[in-house]
């Protein structure tokens, strides 16, 4: 029986890197030896390397002035380090959902952090609007989409001060204007790659500024000048990111996938407004993930939530049980997934509905 991966990660990746990566496994380049035994400093690695970085500024159009890094600890890793080289006093920070609370208590060690807003009040089912950021702030920082509630920002913010995006879930799902950012990190994990590798898109010219010493690990400009080799870097999921890459631009780049995401995202959002049994977590549609479709049952059918979980995964659907903060389910339904896996899923719902509704 044919499986339907929609965990939200480590999820999903294309056939072509799993396969790439397979291969590379028993004989990289041609050496004879294996991706993850075979030297991070030798020119088949670095050509890796350098292919990735370059097929990430091809595919998001990243301008001049920009660096590109491949490094490690997740965005976790990526709460701390950008107030650390970016905050002297203050930022000013929305606060909508889990990653973005997270962010928002490391940023706490650096200086005063400014909440311009929240969708706690809800529990995280809407994206905050109306909001002004203040301009004596050193950056704004803001959750890209949310994976846990199933929010999702897709408008660059046109603002005075330096913006900062955790873009971990949906980077490359659409284009977006680097430009308008001063910093973009993303875990590899949900559309780029196996889990390890963290990619950084930072505007040099923020960097330097801060009154305060750096360590070395957590100094932007050392990887800049390390070209992302100033330590080992994670070598198998740089490979499965490169190999990643390729297939997106196969596929069209990221305008090309983000005709498919919207499609998939169509289709399933369709189906919950229409089913009697299930409905969206997040009410407003323009707020609505494309990435991360979170889902609970009705009024009246709640009864039949462990069921319809036991009968989509004799289906082949795995991966659907949400998060234990909204309960209900979520489908995460990244770039690798194809539309016939959001089809199976919806025909299951019809299923479930003509046998209990």
């Amino acid at each position: 029986m044919k499986k339907h991966n929609f965990y939200a990660g480590p999820s999903i990746m294309p056939d072509f890197t799993k396969e790439k990566v397979a291969e590379a496994t028993m004989n990289f380049a041609g050496t004879g030896l294996s991706v993850m035994e075979v030297s991070h400093r030798s020119k088949e690695f670095v050509a890796v390397m350098d292919e990735a970085i370059a097929l990430v500024k091809e595919l998001l159009k990243v301008p001049e002035g920009y660096s590109v890094l491949f490094l490690q600890g997740g965005a976790s890793l990526q709460f701390l380090m950008a107030p650390y080289n970016l905050m002297n006093t203050k930022a000013a920070y929305t606060n909508t959902g889990a990653w973005a609370k997270a962010a928002i208590k490391e940023a706490k060690f650096f200086g005063e952090v400014v909440e311009v807003a929240s969708s706690a009040d809800a529990n995280y089912n809407y994206i905050p609007k109306g909001y002004e950021i203040p301009d004596d702030v050193d950056y704004f920082h803001f959750t890209s989409n949310n994976t846990i509630f199933g929010t999702e920002v897709r408008i660059d913010p046109d603002v005075k001060v330096p913006v900062v995006c955790d873009m971990s879930s949906d980077i490359f799902s659409r284009p977006v204007d680097v430009s308008k950012y001063a910093l973009i990190y993303a875990g590899a994990q949900k559309n780029l790659g196996p889990s390890g590798a963290t990619l950084v898109i930072v505007r040099n010219d923020v960097l330097g500024k801060v009154t305060r010493p750096i360590p070395t690990m957590l100094d932007y400009r050392t990887h800049i000048k390390g070209e992302s080799m100033f330590n080992t870097p994670a070598t198998v999921p740089v490979f499965g990111c490169l190999q990643t890459l390729l297939w997106l631009k196969e596929q069209g780049g990221v305008e090309g996938i983000e005709k498919v995401n919207i499609a998939k995202a169509q289709l399933l959002y369709s189906e919950l407004d229409r089913n009697k049994m299930f409905k969206p977590s997040v009410p407003n549609p323009e707020d609505r993930s494309r990435m991360n479709v979170t889902f609970v049952m009705t009024e009246g059918y709640e009864l039949f939530e462990k069921e319809f979980d036991v009968f989509a995964e004799s289906k082949g659907m795995v991966g659907l049980k949400g998060h234990r903060s909204v309960g209900g389910f979520r489908a995460s339904i990244y770039n690798a997934l194809p539309l016939e896996s959001v089809q199976a899923l919806v025909d299951v719902m019809k299923e479930f509905e003509a046998l209990k509704a």
